[in-house]
């Protein structure tokens, strides 16, 4: 009961309520409530902290900025659910849509903030694309590797623009967007906002993931890798928080020698061999299970599929009693 009472006490605000509304339509900074709601930051702070207390809205920080979201835990969901259904009055109601309208502005400022962000960036991005094959090509390989594989909860690593994502949405249950840098997850956050699948933002580094143990179904490290110092501990890293059975695709460059990227793109590695990537598998609990390689242009990109390892890997118990792991 103390639950309940805590959640409806919370509600019991025509600012709150209109937080909520805005909240079930999309994620939030606290800044973009405060220009949709015309009031000063520190006073949605307070309400949206009433909020977080009574377990109704969940915060996380990006950076500077900290976005909001309504909590998926304990009875919130459903109650918050039927908001539709609420008796507002008829002014309630004028308000509540007068805010919809004014959170059209903020979708068209993050598309904008977006489009400005890629074209400082285009003449960089243009330049490393240009060395391999076409994207779309990169992309249906990936697709055609994972097909029949059950994504589940997939967690893209280095989600960037959140493409990665995107493309994967039609098939997996839930995913988890993930990266270091605040200014992409507000792109991707543009990028997938409408996807049917629920899509976790998280700011996180691919060293130290935010995620618990055999918590993923499957994983996607895609042109991420090469920006690690200590590749193989970002595969066991990955390898961590897959299930037993589960799969994780990494895409990356072959071997090669163009120092330029190390300056154009702050590439760490210039490219992984097979050799190394069946190592750094087999040290994490993996199985190197398929290798693709995609030719053109001066980079060879290369796909590696692995699988964890789990107790269907082990042969019959021999006559000594010990078990031998397959071969990675």
């Amino acid at each position: 009961m103390t639950e309940l009472i805590d959640i409806f006490r919370a509600l019991a605000d025509p600012t709150r309520l209109r937080v909520v509304a805005l909240l079930r339509e999309m994620e939030l900074a606290i800044g973009e409530l405060a220009a949709v709601l015309d009031q000063s930051q520190p006073r949605v702070s307070r309400h949206v902290r009433i909020l977080a207390e009574a377990g109704i809205v969940e915060r996380r920080r990006e950076g500077s900025w900290v976005f909001l979201r309504i909590s998926e835990n304990g009875p919130v969901g459903e109650i918050v659910g039927q908001a539709e259904s609420w008796p507002y009055s008829a002014r309630e109601a004028l308000v509540i849509a007068h805010d919809a309208r004014r959170l059209a502005a903020v979708r068209e400022e993050r598309a904008a903030a977006a489009a400005r962000y890629f074209a400082e960036h285009a003449a960089e991005w243009d330049a490393i694309r240009s060395r391999h094959i076409a994207e779309s090509e990169v992309e249906a390989a990936m697709l055609a590797m994972m097909h029949n594989r059950r994504l589940g909860h997939l967690v893209d690593i280095g989600t960037g623009t959140g493409r990665m994502a995107e493309i994967f949405a039609p098939t997996a249950r839930r995913i988890t967007a993930l990266d270091r840098s605040p200014e992409m997850l507000r792109i991707a956050r543009t990028k997938l906002e409408g996807q049917a699948v629920p899509i976790d933002l998280v700011q996180g580094d691919f060293l130290s993931l935010p995620l618990a143990d055999a918590s993923a179904d499957s994983i996607v490290i895609h042109q991420a890798l090469h920006f690690a110092h200590e590749p193989d501990r970002v595969i066991a890293e990955a390898a961590r928080v897959l299930r037993g059975g589960g799969h994780l695709l990494i895409v990356d460059f072959a071997p090669h020698e163009d120092e330029e990227l190390r300056t154009l793109g702050a590439h760490a590695r210039l490219g992984f061999s097979d050799a190394q990537i069946r190592g750094w598998f087999a040290s994490a609990g993996l199985l190197l299970e398929t290798t693709q390689t995609l030719e053109g242009g001066d980079l060879a990109v290369k796909l590696w599929l692995g699988r964890r390892r789990s107790d269907e890997d082990q042969t019959p118990a021999t006559e000594s009693g010990q078990n031998k792991r397959l071969a990675a």
